[in-house]
């Protein structure tokens, strides 16, 4: 083993592919099979069209069975499963990697001779044009509301990325005018750095806070890979920036595309000549090149300020593609949320429940909790990714009642309480105990809102499968 380590890595950027005809017989090795689709879906894209495919995975056969047997229609398909061998990299022409999985320093990965991603792929091989997101907060609910509405629109629209669909689910559907909605985490771009492929027509980046501490240890180290957006974008296309924060100046200040602004006050700052804000009684207007005009209505039917903001810069991007202004608002107007992202789900005994398991940052939850007209029943806490829980105890001087979860974030999160005099319940061992906690508290007219801020590790396989969960519980008490 010790003669493969590379002191320097070599550039892994020479797909042994440039057409979909290229990849019969090729030996590829999907590297994580998981549950999310990701991996699953490589390995049936690359398995379709002829390649000598192995799925590896440090997870077991019988953790990994859901997935395993999605796969039952590809025989040839090798799994070598709770562990790896480093053959199987070394001996691929190719490794498609999760990108949960670091490269610097990773054995595997670095005997291997080409490494892509799914997302990578796609880009190789698909001309479809891309309208991409990425942040820290409202990705995926501004990709969904994007999607829904180019969809309602009746533009041949895709969504894919880290929203759990997998790009090459699709890839075969697209063409020059299929636009492709995606949602690329930093881990996703990371992947892409130096490849010269993600050239998205309109782009969006939502406000930059805090997160995966625990993977990048520094901000620094974060944004970098959030910037990997905009790195290879030209001057004919188009970057939406935050004008609310520094982070949007230092964006706009490195682009080369042409830059346009959202704020969440009710006015552009006076160096922003195109971009788009919200009035004081929630339209969304857009200015471009002097002109504006109106792309959001008052009336929308997700509830939130935050979600206010994220459709504003859903009808941005759409009318920077080219949609009518206000037919673009109208179809966000009926955008109903997504699963997870304070999905309205059950009502009972006349109070009503939210699921927002994907807030898995304390900032997140302390939207969420401030997303209604009335103080909520807030249910949170988790575990920690080292992260600063300091808005999530501010949030909490204003719902009316607050029940913790337990978990390593709970227990950064209660002397933050216990410093402001807020009184909360639990923690609870279990989300069981927490549910029937919450329905024993909860009068008629209460609105009862599950918003973790913190990660689903230890308790949960993810922050879908913790609402899921959530949501499960209320067919049993």
């Amino acid at each position: 083993m010790s003669g493969i380590r590379r002191s320097t890595p070599l550039s892994f950027n020479n797909p042994p592919f440039s057409t979909l005809a290229d990849i019969a017989g090729l030996r590829v090795t999907v590297m994580g099979l998981g549950l999310n689709g990701g991996g699953l879906a490589s390995a049936r894209f690359f398995a379709r069209h002829g390649a000598e495919v192995t799925v590896t995975d440090m997870k077991t056969a019988a953790e990994l069975a859901p997935s395993i047997e999605a796969l039952a229609e590809f025989p040839a398909i090798r799994f070598v499963l709770g562990t790896h061998e480093l053959d199987d990299f070394s001996n691929a022409d190719m490794v498609l990697k999760n990108p949960g999985v670091k490269l610097a320093g990773n054995l595997y990965l670095e005997s291997a001779k080409s490494i892509e991603s799914d997302v990578s792929v796609f880009l190789r091989l698909s001309q479809a044009p891309v309208l991409a997101v990425t942040g820290s907060k409202g990705k995926s609910s501004t990709v969904s509301a994007l999607h829904y509405g180019m969809k309602k629109l009746g533009y041949p629209v895709f969504l894919g990325g880290n929203i759990t669909v997998s790009p090459l689910s699709f890839l075969e559907e697209t063409g020059p005018d299929t636009p492709v909605v995606l949602e690329l985490s930093s881990w996703q771009l990371a992947d892409l750095r130096g490849r010269g492929l993600l050239k998205p027509r309109v782009a969006l980046i939502t406000p930059i806070m805090s997160d995966h501490q625990n993977w990048y240890g520094s901000m620094d180290a974060y944004v970098a890979d959030k910037k990997l957006l905009y790195a290879d974008m030209g001057p004919e296309s188009r970057l939406l920036c935050n004008a609310d924060d520094g982070w949007g100046a230092i964006f706009a200040s490195e682009t080369r595309a042409a830059v346009h602004w959202y704020t969440g006050g009710d006015t552009l700052p006076d160096s922003a000549s195109n971009g788009a804000w919200l009035t004081g009684d929630g339209r969304g207007i857009m200015r471009k090149d002097s002109n504006e005009t109106g792309i959001l209505p008052e009336k929308l039917a997700v509830p939130g300020a935050h979600m206010r903001q994220n459709l504003l810069n859903a009808a941005q991007m759409m009318v920077l593609y080219g949609a009518d202004a206000k037919e673009a608002g109208d179809a966000l107007a009926t955008f109903p949320g997504i699963e997870h992202r304070l999905e309205f789900f059950h009502e009972e005994n006349g109070v009503r429940y939210y699921n927002d398991s994907a807030a898995t940052i304390p900032e997140a939850a302390a939207a969420a909790a401030a997303s209604f007209e009335k103080p909520v029943i807030l249910l949170c806490g988790g575990t920690d990714k080292n992260l600063e829980f300091t808005p999530l105890a501010e949030a909490a001087r204003n719902v009316q009642r607050l029940l913790l979860l337990d978990g390593t974030g709970t227990e950064k999160l209660i002397p933050l309480l216990a410093e402001r005099n807020i009184p909360f319940d639990g923690p609870f061992g279990s989300l069981e105990a927490l549910v029937e906690a919450a329905k024993r508290r909860a009068s008629p007219g209460d609105i009862v809102v599950f918003s973790p801020g913190a990660t689903s590790f230890g308790m949960f396989k993810n922050e879908f499968d913790r609402g899921r969960k959530f949501k499960g519980l209320f067919q049993q008490f």
